[in-house]
């Protein structure tokens, strides 16, 4: 005890400093400004726009030059303000195992800061210490930690000294008993002084940074198809475009021409509007689910939440609310109540709480105390504490004696044996109060005895067995469920969601749980079975597993990974530390708000700001209307393309003047641009949407049958304009004229294209009559802009456009509704493909669950 006395003196300490670091994690690898500026200039659309505007300065038209640097710049600033945004996990790791921390130097008590603390140092911790490393207890005074943080468990354990003074090598957080403590837990109640066994990366929390830190988070699917389909599509249109440059300068002669030409056949093929709707629906889709209460990190995860074929949830703050109530009563006489209403339930708590600390801090005694005052007993008033007997290793129990008007009064709570230890029970009475203490475990309820005793004097035993007591009652605390959580999981389970509950508390406790929260019947696995079953014997039985307990947070990561590699779509809900790998490692990570720490909030994707879990069904839904209108979106881009690009090649496949320059299709861009992301993600959900089992993760977004689809589409709006275009030419309209009429009439076949993809399933009749304020305004807006264009000569000249009569701009009209009837026509079979879509693989299975 002579170096716990002392402790390092400070060049010992100063010395270590220098050589094993800092007591803290290292910082997360981040990318530069530049390098983001970098990443963003490799985007297709962004070269095409810059290399347009460099061609016209050329030409000597500053004004087109401008518009089409103006689009490309203001392309550049939004992206890079999105991406300059990074993650935070190891920074909040870094807050959180670095507190101040009270040590021996030199043989005095000296406060510093927690990043000094070093191998070998003696800490001194206290109630409400976040202790500052990992250590072995040399002194223990009734010392009570919450590592909840670090296991799940909703309750503080107890800590003694280490007796031996041989630390083992193996020890890890959770159970009571232990003389280690770690780094990021709070001291709950009593005192010691430990010794410092790891710090930083080498503590059991910087084990969990470190796992943090080797996690890559997986890339969104849907932005993986849509990158791929548009990589693929600049590499056509490039070598398209290639070819046009080539062709015109040579037979026509011009190559500054000839490049803008081959840049608006590029600008014409590539679907850039395919990421930038996946970028507004998001953002969009974290807006609307911001109003209920949940923050979305990453946009990306509502519309992979929409896909989440399994929910992995922690039980301690996630389904459950991490505060003890006190859940049963038991008498000796085999009376049992949820309230201590009735005169002897209500003796059972007075005289619990009298043998609680004055001031509780224990969650079990604030249950206790809170339970007393609901139950309308007066305080204990006209009683002065006059000796205490603290929970022991030998005996788990703790004792106060009371000094009042009638004399003394002793109160004792502590574990079932102990009490029952101290009562002398015979063994009739024992096995009576030890098969309700049976009965209650069973129900995930931690049970407490007290008893009483009267001392015939104030000449204090030594021990509190020496005294003669009598069995009051039992107690039973427990963890309650969250109101919203039983409706939350019904509605998973209609929507074809398998929910699996992961804890690190004790199975009956998470059996009793799940059984409350209308978690499907199936296997409890604990952590030990867990540890003994290899990859492939786990995703053997993973369908058949419905709670895991005692799980230690590398395990919950395991869970994860082998859901993953099962083809399930994951989701996982936490608040702790311990929770921080898996919810990275997981599609969609989802902390808790209020209860969560900091670690936990930074490694999810979503945080649910009210801790309410009913709010991930919301999510849920806003996630499956969002990939909705996504496919939505991406057919009418698709549609859209065609006429566009047929339209830019037409003229140069028969020798006849050049209809669309760079910045018409800029043009024709800003406006498809507002409808993709406004129109379509302001659509309402589909019929039934929660009542359908998730899709099949396999399943492409760029299906065969929606891309045939849409390409069907704008083959009829091409061919409807490239007649037009033909007979007008043939007939002597100047060009100017012309490209006036198929510019316009090319809008309207835009608006029909809206409508017909408003539903893949309604008729034009239904959709017109969903609520779309939107689509309204979009509407309106390109109302005034062609009325600007056909009344504002600069406009007209800017775009080389002719004056158009009315009758015309009638015809133009006129193509838009042929096209609509045409494609309205061939909904009924468009019905027919998306209705026998394929259901997801386990689909039965997850539907049944």
């Amino acid at each position: 005890m002579t170096a716990a006395r002392q402790g390092l003196t400070s060049a010992e300490a100063s010395i270590r400093l220098a050589t094993d670091g800092p007591n803290e994690l290292p910082k997360a690898s981040r990318r530069s400004i530049l390098r983001i500026v970098f990443d963003v200039l490799k985007e297709p659309m962004l070269a095409l726009l810059m290399a347009g505007g460099a061609a016209y300065l050329l030409l000597g038209s500053l004004g087109e030059a401008l518009i089409l640097l103006g689009f490309a710049t203001f392309s550049i600033g939004v992206t890079v303000f999105q991406e300059a945004r990074t993650e935070g996990v190891l920074e909040a790791l870094r807050d959180l195992s670095a507190p101040r921390a009270l040590v021996i130097r030199d043989g005095t008590r000296v406060r510093i800061a927690g990043r000094e603390v070093v191998v070998g140092d003696y800490l001194v911790v206290e109630p409400g210490d976040r202790i500052a490393a990992d250590a072995v207890l040399i002194e223990a005074s009734d010392l009570q930690t919450d590592e909840s943080l670090l296991t799940g468990e909703s309750l503080p354990v107890s800590k003694v000294a280490d007796t031996t003074n041989n630390s083992i090598n193996v020890h890890r957080p959770g159970g009571d008993g232990q003389p280690y403590i770690y780094s990021g837990s709070l001291v709950a109640r009593g005192s010691g002084t430990a010794r410092v066994l790891a710090i930083g990366a080498s503590s059991e929390i910087g084990r969990i940074g470190q796992s943090l830190a080797k996690l890559e988070t997986e890339a969104p699917r849907l932005r993986r198809e849509t990158m791929r389909i548009v990589k693929w599509c600049a590499i056509g249109g490039f070598a398209i475009a290639s070819l046009v440059v080539l062709l015109y300068g040579m037979l026509r002669g011009g190559w500054i021409e000839a490049i803008l030409a081959g840049i608006a056949i590029g600008m014409a093929m590539l679907p850039e509007e395919l990421p930038v709707v996946l970028t507004v629906f998001l953002a969009m889709g974290a807006w609307r689910i911001g109003k209920v209460g949940v923050l979305t990190r990453r946009a990306s995860a509502i519309e992979t939440l929409g896909s989440a074929t399994v929910l992995c949830t922690d039980k301690t703050g996630t389904l459950t609310e991490n505060r003890m109530t006190v859940a049963a009563l038991w008498l000796p006489t085999g009376q049992t109540a949820t309230i201590g209403t009735a005169v002897p339930f209500q003796h059972l708590l007075q005289t619990a709480v009298l043998a609680s600390a004055t001031l509780p801090t224990d969650p079990m005694e604030v249950a206790l105390v809170e339970a007393q005052t609901a139950a309308g007993i007066s305080p204990n008033q006209g009683l002065t504490l006059a000796r205490s007997y603290a929970l022991r290793p030998e005996m788990l129990a703790m004792s106060n004696i009371w000094q009042g008007r009638h004399g003394l009064t002793m109160a004792a709570k502590g574990a079932p044996e102990a009490i029952a230890e101290l009562c002398q029970l015979a063994a009739d009475a024992r096995d009576a109060m030890m098969a309700a203490v049976e009965a209650m475990a069973a129900k995930g309820i931690r049970v407490l005895a007290v008893a009483t005793a009267t001392p015939k004097d104030c000449h204090w035993a030594e021990s509190q067995a020496d005294y003669q007591f009598v069995l009051t009652g039992l107690t039973g605390l427990a963890d309650p469920l969250r109101p919203t959580v039983e409706e939350a999981v019904a509605q998973c389970r209609s929507a074809g969601i398998h929910v699996v509950m992961i804890t690190g508390d004790h199975a009956a406790t998470a059996r009793s749980i799940a059984t409350q929260a209308g978690i499907a019947d199936g296997e409890v696995i604990t952590g030990d079975q867990l540890a003994l079953l290899d990859d492939a014997s786990l995703a053997d039985r993973l369908k058949s597993i419905t709670v895991f307990a005692r799980i230690m947070p590398e395990q919950k990561l395991r869970i994860v990974e082998a859901f993953k590699a099962a083809g399930e779509i994951v989701a996982m809900t936490g608040d702790g530390v311990n929770d921080a790998p898996s919810l990275k490692a997981a599609h969609i990570g989802i902390a808790m708000g209020k209860r969560g720490t900091d670690v936990a909030r930074e490694a999810s994707a979503i945080v649910l700001m009210d801790d309410d879990f009913g709010s991930i069904v919301q999510s849920i839904r806003l996630g499956r209307r969002i990939y909705d209108n996504i496919r939505k979106a991406m057919a009418f881009i698709f549609a859209v393309h065609v006429p566009i690009a047929g339209l830019a090649l037409l003229p140069l496949l028969f020798g006849l003047p050049i209809l669309f320059g760079p910045i018409h299709i800029a043009l024709l861009e800003m406006i498809i641009d507002p409808v993709c992301a406004l129109v379509f993600e302001a659509e309402q959900d589909e019929v039934k949407i929660m009542e359908r089992p998730p899709r099949n993760p396999a399943e492409p977004l760029f299906s065969l049958f929606m891309v045939t689809w849409s390409v069907f589409q704008g083959v009829v709006a091409f061919a409807i304009l490239a007649v037009v275009y033909f007979v007008e030419n043939r007939s002597g309209m100047p060009a100017t004229e012309l490209r006036a009429l198929i510019f316009f009439a090319l809008i309207v076949e835009i608006l029909a294209l809206i409508l017909v993809n408003r539903s893949s399933a309604a008729s034009i009749g239904e959709a017109l009559k969903r609520h779309n304020m939107a689509l309204r305004y979009v509407v309106g807006a390109i109302v005034t802009i062609t009325g600007v264009i056909l009344l504002w000569p600069s406009a007209q000249e800017l775009l080389q456009f002719g004056s158009i009569t009315w009758s015309d701009m009638a015809l133009a009209l006129g193509l838009g509704v042929i096209l609509l009837v045409v494609l309205e026509g061939c909904k009924p079979l468009v019905r027919r493909g998306f209705t026998h879509s394929k259901l997801p693989k386990n689909a039965a299975y997850r539907i049944s669950s």
